[in-house]
């Protein structure tokens, strides 16, 4: 006769829209009352809706407003997670802020740091905070970086630069934990159908409210969150979301010129150098 089942314990940040909203109702949708979801992000309103979205299909589910910015609430997270369910089996590093500017356009770089500890410390963070508890179960890491954590975006010198940094970083953890069975999984979607460039900074340090890039063609916000919740599931290295990412990475190391041109391309005419 088997045993009671074991609640499989996920903490996704960033939960209140976009990537991790998505990632948390599919989630809930395929393993209903076999989960449980610790959504966090600032909104308290937001996570409390998606929250109960994930209800409606079985899923326990907590909310913990968290701005992954400040460590101590990065901690209090995981704590607060291990002390409701006793466990975790998947962290999911999903917050983060975008930005669109050229860098001769930027006086005062203090956002540059704001955005660095958002989109690099709190994944660190919290990563920190909940290791202990992932070598116990043998569970899983999830970096949501960028492509522009592979390929360096002309107007995106801050993001791109706090995306190589996690891009660096999980590389080097994942060394690290091979022998302790954690598995950590570094996501690169390229430009997908959020609005997380139009609240972005833009070269003054406020929200930008447009975006940059090139918007036609994104990737569904459905479809980049299957894929990494695949790639988590499936204990995966890497999940380069799109044909032209895994053409850059490669074309980066033979030809670094095209590929210069290419993320040019990406840029709308209004906002390229001149």
């Amino acid at each position: 006769m088997n045993g009671p089942q074991t609640l499989r314990v996920i903490v996704i940040t960033g939960a209140s829209d976009g990537i991790g909203a998505e990632m948390a109702r599919q989630l809930a949708e395929k393993e209903g009352a076999g989960i449980a979801l610790v959504l966090a992000a600032r909104n308290a309103q937001q996570l409390d809706a998606v929250a109960a979205e994930c209800a409606s299909f079985g899923a326990q589910t907590m909310t913990v407003p968290t701005d992954v910015g400040v460590q101590i609430q990065c901690r209090r997270l995981v704590v607060a997670a291990v002390e409701r369910f006793g466990r975790l089996d998947a962290l999911v590093n999903n917050a983060g802020r975008s930005a669109h500017a050229l860098f001769e356009q930027v006086e005062d770089l203090g956002w540059y740091e704001e955005l660095m500890r958002v989109n690099l410390w709190g994944s660190v963070w919290c990563t920190q905070a909940a290791l202990p508890h992932l070598k116990n179960t043998r569970g899983s890491i999830v970096a949501v970086s960028s492509l522009a954590g592979l390929v360096g975006v002309p107007g995106r010198t801050a993001y791109s630069a706090t995306k190589f940094a996690m891009t660096g970083f999980f590389e080097a953890l994942r060394a690290e934990l091979k022998g302790a069975g954690v598995s950590v999984t570094t996501a690169y979607p390229g430009v997908v159908d959020t609005k997380i460039r139009y609240r972005g900074f833009n070269a003054q340090g406020e929200a930008a409210g447009v975006s940059g890039l090139k918007e036609e063609g994104a990737m569904s916000v459905e479809e980049c969150a299957r894929l990494i919740i695949d790639g988590m599931n499936g204990r995966k290295r890497e999940v380069v979301m799109t044909a032209k990412g895994k053409l850059g990475r490669f074309l980066k190391l033979l030809a670094p010129g095209v590929v210069e041109k290419i993320a040019l391309a990406a840029l709308k005419d209004d906002v390229r150098p001149r």
